[in-house]
């Protein structure tokens, strides 16, 4: 008997020792599920982060910032952004693109004379003359509702950067000195040129892919929802005036080029123009049409439009001619650094990532000019 009473309490011991024991692997794996949901909830705010910085407007067009950047032209978020904000952020976006080459070209200096010469190349200080002149167009656009002045000068006076006398006399007056581009002077030419080229009127926007792609709707693409400076709503600017007179043969030069022409904020050409940078460059390609460029100059001219709105982008095709070609970006092709392999937005994504996996960058590079996200 008391053998049995002994095996009983030994043998309820070991049941409660199992049972206490085995709670125990249970206590623990429920503490690794509690750890283990951290991580997880660290990176849903790294994800929440990204998606904030993505949708903060910056100022330009067509990745379309609404933009846009394949085939179906309007990205909503991007348009959206600029319906809101109007036009402002485009100015904050220049200065910011601004910024962000400076300090490539600092960082350049101190460590890779290559680059700085690069720099050099891609956005010359002293600017670049392109073959063309304002002509009349800046009262034309006043007078036509295309731009109100004040609300056009305050974007630069609320910047710091206020309107110089030579472009208060271009819009007003008229100029008949030759345009140069300049890192002062890009973004007055990018919003000039974008009321030119979504006002004029021309078969690219009443027959080709703008309108036949808009569903009727027309305001809704980047570069006419987001055009806010105008004393008319852009439905009643769109292809109003007859800002740019193009003979055929011209009109074929202008449609040649827009075809070929890209820009890194998005995948379509500048005969489908919809965001400000496309818009703008249809305005400049018309303008360099009526004063009869030739298709390689227009080509160039491109080539260097494109440099210093997209200065970022462009110095890292730059580097990458450099790097595979051995080809400077001063005597590279103008078609086929405006083409879609190195303008495009696919193109570009696909360069830098050539670049980042070949360590080639030269620093982290920053968006470079964006259409709005």
């Amino acid at each position: 008997m008391p053998n049995s009473r002994l095996n009983k309490k030994k043998l309820v011991t070991s049941r409660i020792t199992r049972t206490a024991l085995s709670k125990k692997p249970v206590a623990r794996r429920t503490k690794r599920v509690i750890l283990s949901k951290k991580p997880a909830i660290r990176r849903t705010i790294r994800r929440d982060s990204r998606s904030q910085q993505k949708s903060r407007p910056i100022t330009s067009w067509l990745r379309p910032s609404f933009v846009i950047v394949s085939v179906v032209s309007f990205l909503l978020g991007f348009l959206s952004s600029y319906l809101l904000l109007g036009y402002k952020p485009q100015v904050a976006t220049a200065n910011s693109q601004t910024h962000t080459t400076s300090s490539n070209s600092g960082s350049a200096n101190g460590t890779d004379s290559v680059t700085a010469a690069l720099i050099k190349e891609v956005n010359p200080p002293e600017g670049y003359k392109l073959p063309i002149r304002y002509g009349n167009l800046g009262p034309q656009l006043l007078a036509g509702g295309a731009i109100n002045y004040d609300a056009f000068a305050a974007i630069y006076q609320n910047a710091g950067q206020p309107l110089t006398s030579a472009q208060v006399e271009a819009l007003k007056q008229g100029s008949d000195e030759q345009i140069a581009i300049t890192p002062q002077n890009s973004y007055f030419l990018l919003n000039f040129f974008w009321a030119v080229g979504l006002a004029n009127k021309n078969s690219i926007l009443t027959d080709g892919p703008m309108t036949k792609q808009s569903g009727g709707h027309i305001e809704n693409y980047a570069s006419t929802g987001g055009w806010t400076l105008g004393t008319k709503s852009v439905t009643e600017l769109y292809a109003s005036m007859d800002l740019i007179s193009l003979t055929p043969e011209q009109q074929a030069r202008l449609e040649a080029v827009a075809s070929a022409v890209y820009r890194p904020c998005c995948d379509n050409p500048t005969i489908f123009p919809d965001c400000n940078h496309g818009m703008a460059m249809l305005g400049l390609l018309e303008l360099m049409a009526s004063q009869n460029v030739s298709e390689d100059d227009m080509f160039k001219a491109a080539k260097y439009l494109n440099a210093y709105w997209f200065p970022q982008q462009t110095l890292e095709a730059a580097i990458y001619l450099k790097a595979n070609q051995n080809i400077d970006f001063a005597v590279a092709d103008p078609r086929l650094v405006t083409g879609s392999q190195f303008s495009s937005g696919s193109g570009f994504g696909a360069i830098h990532q050539q670049l980042l996996a070949k360590g080639l960058l030269p620093t982290e590079p920053g968006q470079g000019a964006s259409c709005g996200s």
